[in-house]
């Protein structure tokens, strides 16, 4: 079993798998923490030395700092702290946004990128989709119904279009729903946290991305990530895209063991 630790300011990660060569690492989506790639642990770490982290409020990041919450510095941070110059980085969703910023800021730190999908800062289109969520969401929190906040995010994101809860497995919104619990626990904790945004924003700098850029996108997501994925697509040198038509926003727990094929392929033509 992985032991978790901590950075000096308070990022919990796990590291597992063979040294050689470079590191792969995890960032998870809004609606989790790195439980999320529980599923792609054990194979992947059995041929990789492999890396997934909580984002500060998520998981076990629950140390508040001290300013704004600077997502990018803290991945940064887990890279000094385990002396890894250079990584492949896989972000899901808003751990997507923040790979391909730390890629912009960073360049020499990162090897290739797979966003898995793109979100968070990769988002352009406030689509009627995306805004029916966002108010679903926000009128169910502003009454403290944390269970409904927390079943909004289930039907969106896990559930997807054209499909019941009843066509998935269930470890898979019983795994979520903890998740995001949890992230939103931290939230009330917290109160009003700001975060470091980037600038420019890096929609409008894809085309300085200097690794390559996998995209992976399912076709029950919502239409504005698909947006997401075609800009990402369209503006960042290297870029290349794939498309699962029968998943929604989580592809690595949906199909794990493709996820896992997808991944090694990409990592080792990167390398």
């Amino acid at each position: 079993m992985s032991t978790t630790t901590f950075t000096p300011s308070g990022i919990a990660y796990v590291r597992q798998g063979p040294t050689g060569r470079l590191p792969v690492v995890l960032l998870h989506a809004g609606i989790a923490d790195r439980r999320m790639w529980e599923p792609v642990w054990q194979p992947l770490t059995a041929q990789h030395d492999v890396v997934r982290l909580d984002l500060r409020g998520f998981g076990d990041s629950s140390t508040r700092g001290r300013g704004p919450v600077d997502h990018v510095a803290d991945v940064v941070e887990v890279l000094d702290h385990l002396d890894i110059p250079r990584c492949h980085l896989v972000g899901a969703s808003f751990g997507a946004g923040v790979a391909v910023e730390t890629a912009l800021t960073h360049p020499a730190r990162v090897r290739s990128l797979l966003l898995c999908p793109p979100g968070g800062s990769l988002l352009a289109e406030l689509t009627p989709s995306l805004r029916s969520f966002f108010v679903a969401e926000n009128e169910a929190l502003a009454r403290g119904d944390i269970d409904a906040a927390v079943e909004a995010n289930i039907v969106t994101w896990v559930v997807g279009a054209g499909r019941a809860e009843s066509a998935l497995d269930p470890s898979l919104p019983a795994a979520v729903r903890a998740m995001q619990r949890r992230a939103f626990d931290i939230a009330d904790e917290w109160g009003e946290a700001g975060t470091v945004e980037l600038e420019p924003p890096a929609l409008e700098r894809l085309p300085q991305l200097t690794a390559p850029v996998l995209v992976l996108v399912g076709g029950r997501d919502l239409d504005t990530i698909r947006d997401a994925a075609r800009r990402v697509d369209a503006g960042a040198p290297g870029s290349r895209r794939v498309d699962w038509d029968d998943v929604a926003h989580l592809p690595s727990m949906e199909r794990p063991g493709d996820f896992i094929e997808l991944l090694l392929e990409w990592v080792d033509a990167s390398t």
